[in-house]
């Protein structure tokens, strides 16, 4: 139970929990808008306007673009299985789910340049018929894909949990497809909770480092996302390019919290109105 601080230990708890956030979070925070607008504003969209930024900037949005929907349909399949099947190895299914919160991105993107690349036989088939997964944007969009299975699935489950399956049963005896009760029975009770998902992993497919790090070669113009741009840059000792990627970055990191603060209020509002109509029914 929540209280207010009232003892000098209390405050002095909480006064250290302040400072660290400060500390930590908020002045690294402060410290890359300062020296992204170090040299004025004229200077940052000079450095916005770079071809390697623009280009950056595209390659990300456009992986963010492929990745979230795929993502959204694979946490709802992977989440309706789970919630509404008893089937042999559901347990394993559910721990794979939560393998990418445990491997190495570095580790992920190893694994997908071992089986894809050029010197493994999947790789090479793909190759003889002229696609090229590795050191290209298809290879950065299988890694991410990896990194950010699990936050959609992760979050409907326990709601499709609470809701149950008995307004779908109720559906499927009026004559209902399968089809229907998804767009008019489950769909609506899950929205709230998938957007908060969908904003998770927009995040994370954009800020992502590690993974596509393996599998992009780094090619400037070609496999830079904003993330290995500031990388880049910082290497090139081209402080003030990087300073603006970063401060796109934290941009879009900011946008994130902030929505997904709007729409944890609504997944939790959804909760309560559920638990209540659950009350009064019985």
């Amino acid at each position: 139970m929540r209280k207010a601080p009232k003892s000098l230990a209390d405050r002095c708890i909480l006064a250290a929990g302040l400072a660290l956030v400060l500390a930590l979070l908020v002045a690294p925070l402060l410290l890359i808008f300062s020296k992204a607008l170090g040299d004025g504003l004229p200077a940052l969209w000079s450095n916005l306007q770079e071809d390697f930024m623009l280009h950056a900037i595209g390659l990300t949005l456009f992986i963010a673009v492929l990745t979230v929907p795929l993502n959204m349909l694979l946490g709802i399949l992977l989440a309706w299985c789970l919630t509404h099947y008893q089937f042999r190895g559901r347990r394993l299914l559910s721990t794979l789910i939560d393998l990418p919160y445990a491997v190495s991105p570095v580790v992920a993107g190893l694994c997908y340049l071992v089986v894809y690349g050029v010197e493994s036989s999947l790789g090479q088939w793909f190759s003889d018929r002229n696609i090229q997964l590795m050191f290209a944007w298809p290879g950065m969009v299988l890694v991410t894909l990896f990194v950010t299975t699990p936050y959609v699935a992760r979050i409907l489950i326990p709601v499709m949990q609470e809701q149950g399956s008995d307004a779908q049963a109720a559906a499927l005896s009026l004559g209902a497809s399968g089809w229907q009760i998804f767009w008019h029975v489950t769909l609506p009770d899950i929205k709230w909770a998938l957007m908060y998902g969908v904003v998770l992993t927009n995040a994370r497919a954009i800020g992502e480092f590690g993974a596509v790090s393996v599998v992009s070669g780094t090619i400037m113009n070609q496999t830079l996302t904003l993330s290995l741009l500031v990388d880049q840059l910082n290497n090139d000792n081209k402080a003030a390019a990087a300073f603006t990627a970063a401060a796109l970055l934290a941009t879009f990191a900011i946008v994130s919290v902030m929505l997904k603060s709007i729409l944890e209020w609504r997944v939790a509002a959804a909760r309560r109105r559920n638990q209540a109509d659950a009350l009064s029914g019985s």
